[in-house]
C-alpha cells in the first residue's frame, strides 16, 4: 500500500518498558506518526513528561476506546497484559483499527476466535510472541532441526516481572517443532518426578522449562539430542531495542493484510 501520509499509531502500554521503546522508535521514523497513548492512571499527561520530562505534545487517554474515538489511528500497538489485550483487540475490530500485538498470554481459543472474526471482517492484524528478528530465526531453525533430531527440550529465560509462563515465544517454537517432527513421547516411560514440576511443562511429548530472574530480558535455548551428539540453538535479547525493527516492520506490513497473522515469521522470506 502506497501512502503519502504517515501511518498514525496509538500505543497501549506506552509507559511500560516495551512501550517506551516503541514510542522512541515511532518518533525516529518519519513514515510513522505517534498520535496517542493509553494509560488510565496518566490520563491527560504528556507522554514525554511521563517518560523523561520532555514535552512531546502527545497525551495519554484513559482507554483504548477513547483513543480510537478521538484520534482514529490506523494502527494500535499493544504491549499491555493478557487480561486486557483480548478486549483491546475486540475494540480494534469494532473501530477498524489494525492491531500489532506483542502481549502474550492469549489462550488458543481466544486466538482462534479472533482469527476467525478478523478474517470475516477483512481486517489485518499481527500478534507476535516475539519481535526480535533473531528470535524468529531461532524458531525457524528449531523447526528445521526437529525434523532430523526429534528429541528436544526448550528452556526460556525472562525477567522476573513477566506474567505468563511459558513465554509466547516458547509456545510458538513448540508449535513449529510439533508440526515438523514425527509424534514422539520422550524420556523413560517409568520416569517419575520426586518434586512436582521438576521436568517442566509437557507439550506434545517434549518439555518446556521457564526461568524467571532479575537481570534478564528475553532468552531462549532449544536443545536437541541424538546418538553421540547434541545441538543447541540459542537467542538472547540483550535489551528491548532488539524488538523495535520487528515492531516497525509489523506496523508497516499490517496495513496490507486482510486477516489476523500469528507470528512474525510469516513476514520473513
Amino acid at each position: 500500500m502506497n501512502r503519502e501520509k504517515p501511518i498514525t499509531v496509538a500505543v497501549a502500554g506506552a509507559k511500560g518498558r516495551m512501550g517506551q521503546e516503541v514510542v522512541k522508535m515511532l518518533l525516529q521514523d518519519p513514515s510513522l506518526s505517534f498520535v496517542v497513548a493509553v494509560d488510565s492512571k496518566l490520563h491527560g499527561v504528556d507522554v514525554g513528561e511521563a517518560m523523561d520530562g520532555r514535552t512531546l505534545g502527545v497525551t495519554f487517554v484513559q482507554s483504548v476506546a477513547e483513543a480510537f474515538q478521538k484520534y482514529q489511528p490506523d494502527v494500535l500497538v499493544d504491549f499491555t497484559t493478557p487480561q486486557t489485550v483480548y478486549k483491546h483487540m475486540e475494540l480494534a475490530l469494532q473501530y477498524k483499527v489494525r492491531p500489532v500485538v506483542g502481549t502474550t498470554g492469549l489462550t488458543p481459543e481466544q486466538l482462534e476466535d479472533l482469527t476467525t472474526r478478523y478474517r470475516e471482517a477483512g481486517l489485518g492484524g499481527i500478534i507476535a510472541p516475539n519481535f526480535a528478528i533473531g528470535a524468529i530465526l531461532c524458531m525457524k531453525f528449531a523447526a528445521m532441526a526437529a525434523k532430523y533430531m526429534p528429541h528436544v527440550e526448550i528452556i526460556e529465560l525472562h525477567h522476573d516481572k513477566k506474567l505468563d509462563a511459558p513465554s509466547g515465544t516458547a509456545l510458538k517454537t513448540a508449535e513449529l517443532i510439533s508440526k515438523a517432527r514425527s509424534e514422539l513421547k520422550q524420556g523413560h516411560p517409568q520416569e517419575e518426578e520426586t518434586i512436582a514440576g521438576a521436568r517442566g511443562a509437557e507439550y506434545d511429548g517434549f518439555r518446556i522449562h521457564s526461568v524467571r530472574l532479575p537481570g534478564m530480558v528475553a532468552h531462549q535455548e532449544v536443545l536437541f539430542g541424538a546418538t553421540g551428539q547434541t545441538l543447541s540453538i540459542r537467542h538472547d535479547s540483550i535489551n528491548r531495542e532488539s524488538f523495535m525493527p520487528g515492531v516497525n516492520m509489523a506496523i508497516k506490513a499490517v496495513m496490507n493484510l486482510d486477516t489476523l497473522m500469528y507470528g512474525l515469521e510469516n513476514l520473513l522470506d
